[in-house]
């Protein structure tokens, strides 16, 4: 096998590799997008590590808010005399949701960045989608979880990832429409 098999190479070249070419060689092309020597694979590392990071810290944020405001869901949690189990308090639930609304939106993102590398997108645009929505999500959360504010900035916010997660998606799709 030569070096150049080892190079990252463009996805689209890949995809019209013929049927009989070697199937570990196609195998050691495409992970080859998902690999340390591709800037924008390495860029999604980064940002998805914030994003998760993000995602731990809102686990802790809410116990905070529990210990905070004595609200704690079952009785074994009851560590205030004179407490009782508590499912609604809005400080709390205000974060949950922050936190629900991190797993619905954070997690596809992820699955359709990691598609999206592999399709060999521009590394610049790449780049660029990883960074704003990340970026999105953290002020999502300081607007939603720390600092409510009136809308519309919480949908704006939100809509900037989902747009880029649909904006992946799409292009993703289309580029394996001519595969079905």
């Amino acid at each position: 096998m030569n070096s150049s098999s080892l190079a990252p190479f463009n996805g689209r070249q890949f995809m019209d590799v013929p049927s009989s070419a070697s199937t570990s060689s196609n195998k050691l092309q495409f992970y080859s997008m998902l690999n340390l020597d591709n800037p924008v694979f390495c860029c999604f590392l980064f940002w998805s590590s914030v994003l998760v990071i993000k995602m731990l810290l809102m686990s802790l944020l809410t116990a905070l808010q529990r210990f905070r405001f004595k609200v704690f869901p079952n009785r074994e949690d009851l560590f205030f005399k004179n407490t009782e189990v508590q499912f609604n308090d809005p400080n709390v639930e205000r974060v949950r949701r922050a936190h629900r609304n991190d797993m619905e939106n954070i997690l596809p993102y992820f699955t359709m960045a990691l598609l999206y590398i592999c399709i060999n997108p521009s590394p610049a645009i790449a780049r660029n989608l990883f960074r704003v929505a990340s970026i999105a999500r953290i002020i999502h959360t300081l607007v939603y979880a720390f600092y409510p504010v009136p809308q519309p900035a919480r949908v704006i916010s939100w809509f900037t990832m989902y747009a880029i997660t649909m904006y992946m998606a799409s292009d993703v799709g289309l580029q394996m429409l001519k595969y079905i």
